[in-house]
């Protein structure tokens, strides 16, 4: 059975623990589960790993919306292109200029 605790009482573990305290410690001290404990610590600061994986995937993301921003603008360029040749012809090499 989950016992819900209140606010107060969860942001005073996690200054604990930002603190440098261990999670035991702060157990302790709150009379709370070490369990509840981890499980605060675990929402409220990721892993660094988490972090640089979460980090990557943004850039990723990035990347994606800015490879499909560059293909819409080649799609572009290319339609005008072909707009443009059927009302100027293109310029021959063999053409002497003025």
């Amino acid at each position: 059975m989950s016992r819900r605790y209140p606010p107060a009482l969860r942001r005073r573990a996690l200054d604990l623990l930002s603190e440098g305290q261990s999670v035991k410690e702060v157990a302790v001290a709150l009379e709370i589960g070490r369990q509840t404990v981890y499980r605060w610590r675990r929402t409220y600061f990721p892993h660094p790993a988490d972090r640089r994986t979460r980090s990557h995937a943004m850039e990723i993301g990035a990347a994606r919306a800015r490879i499909a921003e560059l293909e819409n603008q080649l799609v572009i360029h290319r339609r005008f292109t072909e707009l443009l040749s059927d009302v100027v012809p293109p310029k021959d090499g063999s053409r002497s200029s003025r």
